[in-house]
């Protein structure tokens, strides 16, 4: 299973100052080093964390695929030709949220997003949508053309007890439902060292891309220590061939 760091809170933490420091690009470098797979970067419409100068850079240094989450819009689309990062999340965006907060609603939206994905497909980009596990998303990400899809696992990560239980099983069930369909199927979003391994536990989930949990808690432990540490969590968790 890989691991996709996300560097936005790093740009976050320098944005509420100003300047350059802390170095989003400094980050991704010292996780090359740490084993991650992949960096992510959200470049949101109002620019809040990660900035266009951002990703010249991140292409520029790093030798890691980048994954860019971007709203789908004209503009996000125009920037992902210009740059061609190796790969594309698609998500829902909203100026008042804090963070993303729940899945893209792919269901009434297939003939809006086929353009969109046909174009990134084209110029040799993996697209992703980011839904929620539920099978309708799943079948209607198919018919849009995206070969793959992220499940959200705000949900699961907030959830306890019993809740958390049902919340899991959802993220199993639409993982199953994702590969019988034909699509490579990842997961991110509110994974923690707490609540990582049963989800790296699923066979059939390629991929997590993990952010907010990582910056913060490397603010106490140092980022290599805790990039290698989710890591280790997540090759412990993964099933015997």
């Amino acid at each position: 299973m890989r691991l996709g760091f996300n560097i936005d809170h790093v740009a976050t933490l320098r944005n509420a100052r100003g300047g350059r420091h802390p170095d989003p690009i400094r980050a991704a470098l010292m996780a090359t080093e740490a084993g991650v797979d992949g960096i992510t970067a959200h470049l949101r419409e109002d620019r809040r964390h990660i900035t266009d100068e951002d990703l010249a850079y991140l292409l520029d240094s790093i030798a890691l695929p980048l994954n860019l989450e971007m709203a789908a819009t004209p503009e996000m689309l125009s920037i992902a030709l210009d740059f061609r990062p190796h790969a594309v999340c698609i998500v829902p965006e909203h100026r008042q949220e804090r963070t993303t907060e729940g899945g893209l609603q792919v269901v009434g939206q297939v003939e809006r997003l086929q353009p969109m994905i046909g174009a990134l497909s084209a110029a040799g980009i993996r697209v992703s949508l980011f839904i929620e596990p539920d099978p309708a998303q799943l079948d209607a990400a198919r018919r849009a053309g995206a070969p793959v899809v992220e499940l959200h696992t705000g949900a699961y990560g907030e959830a306890g007890g019993t809740a958390k239980a049902r919340q899991l099983q959802r993220l199993e069930e639409a993982a199953r439902h994702a590969a019988a369909i034909g699509l490579e199927c990842h997961a991110g979003h509110g994974l923690t060292f707490a609540n990582v391994k049963p989800i790296a536990a699923i066979a059939t989930i390629a991929e997590l891309n993990i952010g907010h949990f990582l910056v913060g808690e490397a603010l106490f432990e140092g980022l290599v220590p805790t990039l290698r540490r989710m890591r280790l969590l997540m090759d412990e968790a993964q099933p015997e061939d």
